[in-house]
């Protein structure tokens, strides 16, 4: 090694520790911020999970971090400004709950590292330009890589209630995945041999009319797309669904409380967790651009027995063998 390259390595590992010993020395308190378009209440599962990832990895809320919250309550319109008051405050880190947040937090800065959890088809919508090299600002972890997670949940669904031939599915425009979600899905209700009726809602108001759209082109099941705003409002959804008649999948674990049937996907909860040793290696020195994207690697499905029977269902015995929960 000749003198030059000695030196170069030499700083180069004296500014790795450097920043390493900052992120961590006493007394100094690291500002992250975390954007959400969904409630507080909806949000909170997540938060307590990122907060006991964090906790075990050293971070204390109020002791060394300070966390800023900001959510949208299922109003994707607000996103861009709730993002833009977050980089004020000069954060060390921001994390991103779901694909909207992230997608806002990424267009509204440059310069602060972003944690994305549980985002849809990162690739796929411009947000990073790989999982293994995200390049840019942004990391953290996927929920899909592409919509495989949708995709099966309708697969199950046609199992569920075998020889259907029309599926409703009810998506939110307003989301950035929407388009290649709706894609995925007609090739592979082409594939199962079954109809599919697309219906739109951007908020509530637009709950009443879908729903009537579904009763009268006598859709026999429904696929709910997941979104914050559907969430937001599930419970009222779960109602049309059950006063309709009609067996619902869902793409968020939590929606089967309020009377959904079927949910197939990761656990969100487990990606919060995880998502902490991303924020930890970010304080101590990493940048973004270095941290591959991790991508699920358990996936669950429940079936809530309950709304079965209230719908008159018989769930075939070879699905519930292989599901993972059994709401009874």
């Amino acid at each position: 090694m000749n003198r030059r390259t000695f030196l170069s390595a030499l700083s180069g590992g004296l500014l790795a520790a450097t920043l390493a010993a900052e992120a961590q020395q006493p007394g100094k308190t690291h500002r992250i911020g975390y954007l959400a378009v969904r409630s507080a209440s909806d949000s909170l599962p997540f938060r307590e999970a990122l907060r006991q990832g964090l906790s075990e990895l050293g971070w204390v809320e109020g002791q060394n971090i300070v966390i800023e919250y900001r959510f949208a309550e299922g109003k994707y319109e607000q996103m861009p400004n709730l993002a833009a008051e977050l980089v004020r405050l000069k954060l060390d880190v921001m994390v991103a709950e779901g694909t909207a947040a992230a997608v806002a937090a990424k267009n509204a800065t440059r310069a602060i590292p972003v944690v994305a959890t549980s985002v849809s088809d990162p690739v796929g919508i411009g947000l990073i330009a790989s999982l293994a090299r995200p390049s840019g600002k942004v990391t953290g972890l996927s929920y899909s890589v592409g919509n495989e997670t949708v995709v099966k949940s309708l697969e199950l669904l046609t199992e569920t209630v075998p020889r259907i031939r029309s599926v409703a599915i009810l998506s939110n425009p307003a989301h950035p995945t929407q388009p290649g979600t709706i894609r995925n899905l007609n090739v592979t209700a082409r594939s199962l041999g079954v109809q599919l009726q697309h219906l739109e809602a951007r908020g509530p108001n637009d709950f009443d009319g879908a729903f009537a759209a579904m009763g009268k082109e006598r859709a026999e099941t429904l696929l709910v797309v997941a979104d914050a705003m559907f969430g937001f409002h599930r419970t009222r959804l779960a109602d049309l669904a059950a006063r309709s008649g009609l067996p619902a999948a869902y793409g968020v674990r939590e929606r089967l409380d309020a009377g959904g049937l079927l949910f197939y996907g990761p656990s969100i909860t487990d990606l919060f967790r995880r998502a902490a040793t991303y924020v930890d290696k970010i304080l101590k020195g990493a940048k973004p651009a270095d941290l591959p994207v991790e991508q699920p690697t358990k996936f669950e499905l429940v079936i809530n027995l309950k709304t079965a029977k209230a719908l008159g269902l018989t769930i075939p015995p070879s699905l519930l063998q292989r599901a993972d929960q059994v709401i009874e």
